[in-house]
């Protein structure tokens, strides 16, 4: 189960550095061929970005919110 957890959190850390990538070569000029246009690219590479951290976040907050330990929680780390 832990194996199959780490490949969910890697392929999207993936996807988010292509992004990352992508928008950083629209942004130098740097036209990958398969796009037509360097904003395409850039909105491609922004939406790959904003999809694999969102994936990675909404991970996070699952796993602590099973756990209970997200804010007003029985279980709470953040004790006032």
């Amino acid at each position: 189960m832990r194996l199959i957890a780490l490949i969910l959190l890697i392929l999207p850390v993936v996807i988010a550095t292509y992004g990352i990538k992508l928008m950083r070569d629209a942004l130098f000029g740097e036209l990958i061929p398969i796009y037509f246009h360097i904003v395409l690219q850039f909105i491609i590479g922004l939406g790959l970005f904003i999809g694999g951290l969102s994936f990675i976040g909404g991970f996070i907050l699952h796993r602590d919110k099973k756990r209970q330990l997200i804010k007003g929680g029985k279980n709470n780390r953040y004790k006032e």
